[in-house]
């Protein structure tokens, strides 16, 4: 149990990237509060090991256990782990997918962030409550995704099959 961390400070949030452990490391992550870096809209980001949110409630309700929204950035852990269990990793090639898929935010909303493979398998899995129990070594199913070319992830998405054609 972790107490409701307030992260005020802006760049604060650096300290969390030096010296960050290991993925594989890591079997829980503490939630801390910080409005700075959470655009309006989202609950919670994935930095280094760490859960950053922007109310106390939402802290509080992460570090009481688990939720669905726990297990969506409980499930970026193991994608994490399974990039070669590096955080430096799975931000570059998270950052590579959002890049080659944001000219589609022209044609569909947020289509930079939700048509992220990452994205894709947390948000396909986050109701599912024995998911992470079956990735203990890494979440894999993003690979399958990212195989799947932006337009075509966009038109999927859009018909509501994005997740039931890969299963």
């Amino acid at each position: 149990m972790y107490l409701c961390a307030k992260m005020d400070n802006p760049l604060k949030i650096f300290a969390l990237m030096w010296r960050p452990r290991r993925p594989s490391k890591l079997s829980d992550m503490p939630a801390v509060r910080n409005t700075f870096w959470l655009r309006k809209g989202y609950a919670a980001l994935t930095f280094f090991g760490t859960i950053i949110t922007a109310t106390d409630e939402e802290t509080e309700r992460m570090n009481a256990g688990d939720n669905a929204m726990k297990r969506h950035e409980m499930i970026h852990l193991r994608q994490a782990q399974s990039t070669g269990d590096s955080w430096l990793l799975f931000y570059v090639r998270y950052l590579w997918y959002y890049l080659r898929a944001l000219p589609l935010n022209r044609r569909a909303r947020h289509a930079a962030y939700r048509l992220n493979p990452f994205e894709i398998e947390a948000y396909a899995h986050m109701y599912d409550v024995g998911y992470l129990d079956r990735c203990r070594e890494g979440a894999n199913e993003w690979r399958r995704y990212a195989k799947i070319k932006p337009r075509e992830r966009l038109e999927r998405y859009k018909n509501h099959s994005l997740t039931t054609t890969i299963h």
